[in-house]
């Protein structure tokens, strides 16, 4: 949608001027010559801009631009006047004008006046709107717990939440990565948003403009300018997950920006400054990657600052029922239905299962149980999970008891394990398989299987 500029001067030719100046340059105009003629407009759709002059027939462009304040303390406004007189100037900038031009306009400073304020207003309004967000509390799934291993990690995150190093948060898929990276963000002194980006969710081709923006016509289908998750989250968090699954092109960029704290939008040559800062997670072994030169040392060293490393389900399962009343609690309200009542046949079922997928998977069985339930209580039988889970941690049922397994099971258990082994790389796992994505995605479906990310 083009942005909305008006016009406010009570000089004709130059409203006519500039109109076609802008409208040549694909904005929406509008024009208005006096104080009440603006007021009118404003009524009406709000611009996303106002060129305003100083000189109107029934009042000062400053008094003009209190009145707007009022009403609106958002939209830019650019006073133009032909007067110059520093103290003016001075006067515009603090009661709420974005910039000050000069006459006689030079249109290459006006056009860079007009693009820096709506950039701004941009930027403003998404970091607004991911102010907005809903912040996952930090005591929900992964951060509930009482075994050691979650102690260990509450109190690595309470020193290092303080601190501006870069965080590298190291965990298996679905032990709750996320949910520290957002703890750490939480509890610093940090104003800005906290702003994720799953790196492996996006292609390479579409992951730098992402990360850093692009100017319009960098590339084929970059029609305007897009703003970029580092200056999103300037004075936040940025959160970088998944980050072994980088390009060693995109590592070498970001290695810059975490040396430099500066970087440009694709296509651009303008420097531009951050402030956020870093954590990283991944789920590799991001020092076997840098020995099979698949990741830069450098930017290890960058990233690894500060190291925090998330226990799998299985070496806590002192924490399963704990987290199983959190998780129900938390399920029930996004159904809208009464937390179930866990029986201790159900528990035991719970701890006899190794959880390859970790709390993703726990809360991904509590879900289908409850969606199941017909009743207040939670019963072995509503949870998708093998009547014997001996060996099943990597898909493989234990050999005494195969014979009690049907064939649903052993299908769900062997799915399970290749979704484990790609990585959650459903295209990988479904040339393993032998099957199409749609059938895969039938089965993860079917069974309940949990999907790595």
């Amino acid at each position: 949608m083009s942005a909305r500029v008006l016009i406010v001067d009570d000089d004709h030719a130059l409203n006519q001027m500039l109109a076609m100046h802008f409208e040549d340059r694909g904005y929406a105009v509008s024009s208005a010559g006096s104080f009440q003629e603006t007021l009118e407009q404003l009524r009406g759709t709000p611009p996303d801009l106002i060129l305003l002059d100083y000189q109107l027939p029934d009042g000062t462009g400053l008094d003009l631009l209190e009145t707007i304040r009022q009403d609106d303390a958002d939209t830019p406004v650019i006073m133009m006047t032909g007067v110059h007189d520093l103290e003016l100037a001075i006067q515009a900038i603090k009661q709420g004008a974005r910039d000050y031009v000069h006459k006689p306009l030079k249109t290459d400073e006006l056009d860079h006046a007009v693009a820096k304020a709506l950039d701004h207003r941009r930027l403003s309004a998404q970091v607004a709107a991911l102010k907005a967000e809903p912040q996952l509390p930090a005591s929900l799934g992964d951060m509930i717990g009482k075994s050691d291993a979650m102690l260990r990690v509450s109190k690595e995150i309470a020193l290092t939440a303080g601190s501006d190093a870069s965080v590298l948060i190291v965990g298996e898929s679905g032990t709750g990565k996320e949910v520290v990276a957002r703890a750490i963000h939480n509890h610093s002194e940090r104003q800005g948003p906290f702003v994720a980006v799953n790196s492996a969710a996006i292609v390479d081709t579409l992951l730098e403009s992402e990360l850093f923006g692009h100017e319009k016509g960098a590339f084929t289908g970059a029609v305007s300018r897009k703003i970029g998750k580092f200056e999103l989250s300037r004075e936040g968090t940025l959160f970088l997950d998944e980050i072994g699954e980088l390009a060693l092109p995109l590592q070498a960029k970001l290695l810059r920006v975490l040396q430099e704290h500066t970087f440009e939008r694709v296509g651009g040559n303008q420097p531009i400054t951050t402030d956020a800062r870093i954590v990283a997670a991944t789920n590799r072994d991001l020092d076997l990657e840098v020995k099979e030169n698949r990741f830069r040392e450098d930017l290890l060293y960058r990233l690894n600052v500060i190291r925090i490393e998330i226990p799998p389900l299985r070496e806590r399962t002192e924490d399963i029922e704990l987290l199983t009343k959190a998780l129900l609690e938390k399920i029930g309200r996004s159904l809208h239905k009464a937390p179930l009542r866990i029986t201790d046949a159900a528990l035991a079922k719970l701890y006899a299962y190794s959880w390859p997928g970790n709390v993703r998977e726990l809360e991904n069985a509590l879900t289908q149980a409850m969606v199941r339930a017909r009743d207040v209580l939670l019963v072995p039988e509503l949870l998708p999970l093998p009547e014997s889970t001996d060996g099943l941690a990597e898909g493989r049922p234990a050999q005494d008891d195969a014979r009690l397994l049907s064939l649903d099971e052993l299908e769900a258990a062997h799915v399970q394990r290749v979704l484990n082994h790609t990585r959650g790389h459903k295209g990988q796992a479904c040339r393993i398989l032998g099957i199409s994505r749609p059938a895969l995605d039938r089965k993860i479906a079917k069974y309940g299987l949990s999907v790595p990310r």
